[in-house]
């Protein structure tokens, strides 16, 4: 596992689109929400410990505020090559075990990851009505035996900002997690 930062997509960037398939093979598109309402794009996978680390409080957070109007995307971009366990199937397991109330979607071109220039996971990007990013970074400062309980307050206070048109704070941290498994020679520039 490789300890990667998030790349800190710089604040205002427009939310590039999407349109992918979920673990149900439905086609999600980005296009649906951005312009209607607040929405969160996250990249996670199956087999990281930072995101097993965050999952059941991820979870949680993610249900109370699609519940206040966020729309949020789960997307695992990991080659599934040479990491089986994030295949489709293993990661329709994961959102039922989990009880993930988001779509989980397949980024299998690796496409998408690169467009938002996702690094690790978790990597979480958040953006306004406008589809303006306004939060990028940290869920929490809880990492894997690092003995910080799970809270989420990081993103919980990103989240809270962005429904109640309140200024995001201007310390934001990166995410720490494992790298995108890049595909053999796909690997992006910015990624080093």
């Amino acid at each position: 596992m490789a300890l990667t930062p998030s790349t800190m997509l710089d604040l205002g960037t427009e939310a590039p689109d999407f349109s992918l398939p979920d673990t149900e093979k439905k086609t999600v598109k980005l296009s649906e929400v951005k312009g209607k309402k607040p929405f969160l794009v996250m990249f996670i996978c199956n087999h990281c410990p930072y995101v097993k680390h965050i999952g059941k409080e991820l979870s949680d957070l993610m249900r109370e505020f699609q519940e206040k109007g966020i729309a949020v995307f789960g997307i695992n971009s990991n080659d599934t090559v040479t990491y089986p366990d994030d295949s489709p199937e293993k990661m329709a397991l994961e959102k039922k075990r989990l009880n993930y109330s988001f779509p989980y979607l397949v980024d299998a071109s690796q496409e998408t990851a690169k467009a938002y220039r996702a690094a690790c996971t978790p990597d979480f990007f958040l953006f306004d009505k406008a589809g303006k990013l306004v939060y990028r970074g940290q869920f929490d400062e809880s990492r894997p035996g690092n003995q910080i309980p799970v809270t989420g307050k990081d993103l919980r206070y990103a989240l809270e900002a962005v429904i109640s048109n309140r200024s995001q704070s201007a310390e934001q941290r990166p995410s720490i997690g494992c790298n995108i498994k890049w595909k053999k020679g796909n690997a992006p520039e910015y990624f080093g």
